[in-house]
């Protein structure tokens, strides 16, 4: 049998499978002759052919238009903050570090420098034993206001990432790139921002990040990202998840409770 009869024979016996693995699992095409029940398996998605055009382009078609004209748009920003950290410390403005796109395929990501310079590039911040002492003040600004990220938008513009996403793995980081294999969670597009950035962020273990893309990838579509971003917006604001030099820690939230 088909793999695609199989997941649509699975979903009509209550066998819970997300849309994405029904769409990878069927090799991009859908048989006519399932038309009808893919309908009434999906009858609280009226959107659910809308959605996989978009993922499958729309959403880089979006990329594209939003990254090329933030480009234009944002550049007496990005020139602004590139002149703000040569006069801030001695080293290059922009960076690039080696990370995990789709496929698990290597790339070079680009960010606005936040260290100085001879600190360890590939090393995650929060394995470092005083990351406060390699950030530079200039630095310690664009992380919290998460202007670092902005140069992210060429890498958007190239293909290598999408605007809304996993964040990127870095080359070496084994443990969060297994953790994303159980998932399907490295067979996307990394993104500038995603689901785990606005549910805990920094504070998030790796566990808990690589569940939260998975559930971003079984509930991928056009409101999923609209939410994402508007989301983004907001932690931003309130520089909501960052802890600087830390992953997976324990805090107070507002209730005096301990989550991570």
């Amino acid at each position: 049998m088909r793999s695609e009869n199989c997941v649509v024979e699975s979903r009509l016996t209550g066998v819970s499978l997300s849309w994405l693995s029904f769409y990878s699992m069927s090799n991009d095409k859908i048989p006519f002759s399932y038309l009808d029940k893919i309908e009434l398996l999906y009858e609280s998605n009226r959107f659910l052919g809308v959605t996989i055009l978009y993922v499958k382009y729309g959403k880089r078609i979006i990329d594209f238009i939003l990254s090329f004209v933030g480009l234009i748009v944002l550049s007496p920003l990005l020139l602004l903050l590139a002149v703000a950290i040569k006069l801030d410390s001695h080293g290059p403005a922009i960076f690039r570090q080696k990370r995990i796109k789709k496929g698990k395929e290597t790339f070079y990501m680009f960010k606005f420098r936040t260290m100085r310079t001879g600190a360890p590039e590939d090393i995650p911040t929060h394995l470092l034993s005083n990351p406060g002492s390699h950030i530079t003040k200039m630095g310690r600004f664009l992380r919290k206001t998460s202007l670092d990220e902005l140069p992210q938008i060429l890498n958007i513009l190239l293909g290598d990432m999408t605007i809304i996403g996993p964040r990127p793995a870095l080359w070496n980081q084994d443990d969060l790139i297994a953790e994303r294999d159980k998932y399907g969670a490295n067979d996307v597009r990394p993104g500038l921002t995603g689901w785990a950035q606005i549910n805990g962020r920094d504070e998030l273990p790796i566990a808990a990040k690589a569940r939260l893309d998975r559930e971003y990838i079984e509930k991928m579509s056009f409101i999923m990202d609209f939410k994402c971003f508007f989301g983004t917006i907001v932690s931003v604001l309130r520089s909501h998840g960052v802890v600087e030099g830390g992953t997976g820690v324990t805090i107070n939230d507002s209730n005096g409770k301990k989550r991570y």
